[in-house]
């Protein structure tokens, strides 16, 4: 009987390694010389010290409208959380896990927290998009996409934090939107809390602001598309608003 289970638990093991290998998210951060380990998923919250809200599966959130949008599942506040000191101008250069899908958008935002991002409800923050790669070149299903650069690079991908961005607490979410699927997009967003530092004044005008959920629709040509029915095609639209540059 004993063999049995250790059999049983050995295959069910096996089985989450597909899953596990073909989804994912960021493991850690590098601001400047400065590296942050994130959140370590699958294990619980507890004792674990990171600028990274928490996030618990490698699963893809597929509905634009998920309550969860924001920053996964189920993005809380850690009991020993952490933000990172970073100034304004500074280059951010988020790693993530061993990545297969190379078909999709990569995005990058912010968000300020006015009372402070410990105690924020990251879905009542406003963002705003400050990094972007859709499809590079080439047509939909052969092309090169932020996704499979981000994949080239090591599984990593690299922003640089307005440099006029006014001092203050901020979010930073990066975001997957993995589109190789004919019948559902796949988003991975994740977050961290920031210092931002520096002599800047400059934020975003509300036509940049968008929420999460809120600033996707199933609707968008972005976010519900199926690639191999327009193969040909070489236009893609990002989808959310423009990027904010400063």
């Amino acid at each position: 009987m004993k063999l049995s289970l250790a059999f049983a638990s050995l295959a069910t093991l096996v089985s989450q390694i597909p899953l596990i290998s073909a989804h994912g998210g960021v493991l850690s951060y590098k601001f400047g010389d400065a590296t942050y380990q994130g959140f370590v998923p699958y294990n619980t919250p507890v004792g674990q010290t990171s600028i990274q809200r928490e996030w618990d599966t490698y699963n893809p959130i597929t509905d634009p409208t998920d309550a969860s949008l924001s920053c996964n599942i189920n993005g809380a506040t850690l009991a020993e959380q952490l933000s990172a000191t970073v100034a304004a101008g500074t280059q951010v250069t988020a790693y993530w896990n061993a990545w297969p899908h190379t078909i999709g958008p990569v995005m990058v935002y912010m968000a300020a927290c006015p009372s402070g991002c410990s105690n924020a409800d990251t879905s009542t923050l406003e963002f705003f998009k400050i990094d972007e790669a859709g499809l590079i070149s080439g047509d939909l299903v052969t092309g090169l996409w932020g996704m499979g650069e981000l994949v080239q690079n090591n599984n990593s991908w690299t922003s640089t934090i307005p440099a006029s961005l006014a001092s203050g607490e901020y979010m930073i979410r990066h975001e997957l939107l993995a589109i190789h699927t004919s019948d559902q997009p796949q988003f991975y967003p994740e977050c961290a809390q920031l210092i931002i530092t520096g002599s800047g004044s400059s934020t975003p005008s509300s036509s940049y602001l968008v929420t999460f959920p809120g600033a996707y629709s199933a609707s968008d040509p972005g976010v519900t598309i199926d690639i191999y029915a327009n193969e040909n095609e070489t236009n893609y639209t990002i989808p959310g608003p423009a990027v904010w540059s400063g």
